[in-house]
């Protein structure tokens, strides 16, 4: 594949290649000297129209590992400031010698529109509410490392669904590995039916549940989401206080309803008190920081399948 757009597009044997290159690399980051030459000369641009820690930083460490240079972008300290174009954006980086564009943009299908006008590949590392690719595969190799599989899992997705691109990416990725994802949340936060209909990759796999407590029973997999806010124009629910009422986990919620060996997960950042209660921090089954470990090694698998195509000797 010439770019990672979205998980949409992916099938199950590229999603397996991805996880199970990011394992064998993964291995890499526990050495001495972290850092093979495997992208030795190439370079690779990160331009991030948002705002990111996890997704950038890991990028740039994943770059850094396989040897490869990296220049990163931001709107604040660029030619967008005088109107540059996104488009005229990539005509000059390009020109500056970049080999890979990874970008996150508040607009949806901004990664699509520049791989459509650009020779080298493009990563989608968060397009509006549209996906988030990189997160979802993360995802699942930090289940499939907790569980062992990623098959016949109950995953459930807990917070604003509607508006969260790592939601989004995640519904299709677990349907796509064979497990059934439920989603639950405030009624406005919910997918409208024709979302629905589209994220319902298979008959059973894909279900909508009002009531927190319903979507919750017997779940291996426990994802909470952050409200996104910035998203909504107007508010779309009470307060942050009634939502952690009715929809922040807490941990005699999750060991009440969570399977034998069910784990806790969240993309970050997290708004404690909110979707999750504080002390959530020290339940054992959450694998937070887990997810951002994981991250890197995913970011590895990706730019080396893009711009190496494999996985050569060099990372022996």
């Amino acid at each position: 594949m010439k770019d990672l757009l979205d998980i949409a597009s992916l099938e199950k044997k590229q999603i397996e290649h991805l996880l199970s290159l990011a394992e064998d690399l993964k291995e890499i980051l526990y050495r001495p000297i972290p850092k093979v030459p495997t992208l030795r000369g190439k370079l690779v641009v990160n331009l991030f129209y948002e705002a990111s820690t996890r997704t950038r930083f890991s990028f740039e460490r994943a770059a850094k590992v396989l040897s490869a240079d990296t220049l990163n972008f931001s709107t604040g300290a660029s030619s967008v400031k005088k109107g540059e174009t996104l488009l005229d954006t990539i005509k000059n980086l390009r020109a500056l010698g970049a080999n890979l564009f990874v970008i996150r943009h508040p607009l949806a299908g901004a990664p699509h529109f520049i791989a459509r006008s650009c020779d080298v590949p493009v990563v989608n590392a968060g397009d509006g509410t549209h996906e988030h690719p990189t997160q979802a595969l993360l995802d699942l190799l930090t289940v499939k490392e907790k569980l062992g599989t990623l098959s016949g899992l109950k995953v459930v997705i807990v917070g604003d669904i509607k508006h969260s691109r790592v939601a989004h990416s995640d519904i299709l990725a677990f349907q796509k590995m064979g497990s059934k994802v439920v989603v639950t949340g405030p009624a406005p936060l919910l997918p409208e039916p024709s979302e629905v209909s589209y994220f319902a990759l298979e008959k059973g796999r894909f279900k909508v549940e009002v009531s927190p407590e319903k979507a919750l029973s017997r779940a291996d997999v426990v994802i909470a989401l952050r409200i996104q806010k910035e998203r909504h124009g107007t508010a779309l629910i009470p307060s942050y206080q009634e939502y952690h009422q009715f929809f922040g986990l807490t941990t005699e919620l999750l060991l009440k309803h969570l399977s034998e060996g069910g784990i806790l997960m969240h993309p970050g950042p997290i708004n404690w008190g909110i979707e999750l209660a504080p002390e959530i921090e020290k339940f054992p089954r959450q694998v937070i920081l887990d997810q951002v470990e994981n991250g890197v090694a995913i970011r590895m698998a990706v730019l080396l399948t893009l711009l190496a195509g494999k996985k050569d000797e060099n990372t022996n």
